[in-house]
């Protein structure tokens, strides 16, 4: 937390300057304490926490799409594949941060692999099951109508397996956002720093956990919604089935 100091070589405590009553008492929900350290504490985690969650995700999305063709244009890798992601997926996100810190050191890489490959079970999965979804009927039009394979995948496949895709991405968007406010063990970046900070202190303070919190919560509702509302735009056939 912002401004700690050591008092008469007792615990470390919040200094305040001359605090509020709702500060001193250790209130929910102090005003002005969140005015105060919005510019250098809540504003630049949030802004950091926005960053982990944009690059693990556009990462993870990148790889499990790529991974995901390869499944099912040949079969005979799908079960390895889907393993793989499943065993990335099984372990504690502190476990892997402390395989990964002798690689990599307390870096932003270490978290972002960690993020990225959380999403990989996401993602693969749902993409794989959109392009399988795609009714056998509607291949059989498309190769009647002259399409070629490439032509069949983009113009139709595809935009089928879209509902199925972008429904995945929201889901790992969302466990990403909650997953990232555990990087704070390794690095001060994102939102997970302001809570552990708030719960370091002696008697917990309540304002600085309750706000962090709350907006990593309201970022992760925020970023659904914006997902979903581009998951409506982009798959407006869907809606209407």
């Amino acid at each position: 937390m912002s401004g700690m100091r050591l008092a008469g070589g007792g615990p470390v405590i919040p200094n305040f300057g001359h605090p509020s009553a709702c500060i001193k008492h250790n209130g929910w929900f102090c005003t002005d304490w969140i005015s105060k350290h919005w510019g250098d504490t809540l504003q630049p985690a949030l802004i950091q926490h926005i960053q982990l969650t944009l690059i693990a995700v556009g990462a993870g999305f990148g790889i499990a799409f790529v991974l995901a063709l390869i499944g099912f244009r040949w079969r005979v890798f799908d079960a390895p594949l889907a393993s793989f992601s499943d065993l990335l997926y099984a372990i504690p996100s502190l476990a892997l941060f402390q395989l990964l810190v002798p690689l990599t050191g307390l870096t932003v890489t270490t978290v972002e692999i960690a993020l990225t490959s959380y999403t990989l079970f996401i993602l693969y999965r749902n993409i794989i099951a959109g392009l399988r979804a795609v009714p056998a009927d509607v291949l059989e039009s498309a190769r009647g109508m002259g399409l070629t394979r490439l032509q069949t995948f983009f113009r139709v496949e595809l935009p089928l397996a879209a509902p199925a895709i972008l429904g995945g991405l929201r889901i790992a968007t969302v466990a990403t956002i909650s997953i990232a406010t555990v990087a704070a063990f390794l690095i001060q970046d994102g939102l997970g720093a302001p809570i552990f900070d708030a719960i370091g202190t002696p008697d917990l303070f309540k304002t600085e956990l309750l706000v962090s919190g709350g907006m990593a919560i309201l970022l992760a509702l925020t970023a659904d919604f914006l997902l979903a509302f581009v998951q409506r735009l982009l798959t407006p056939w869907s809606r209407l089935r």
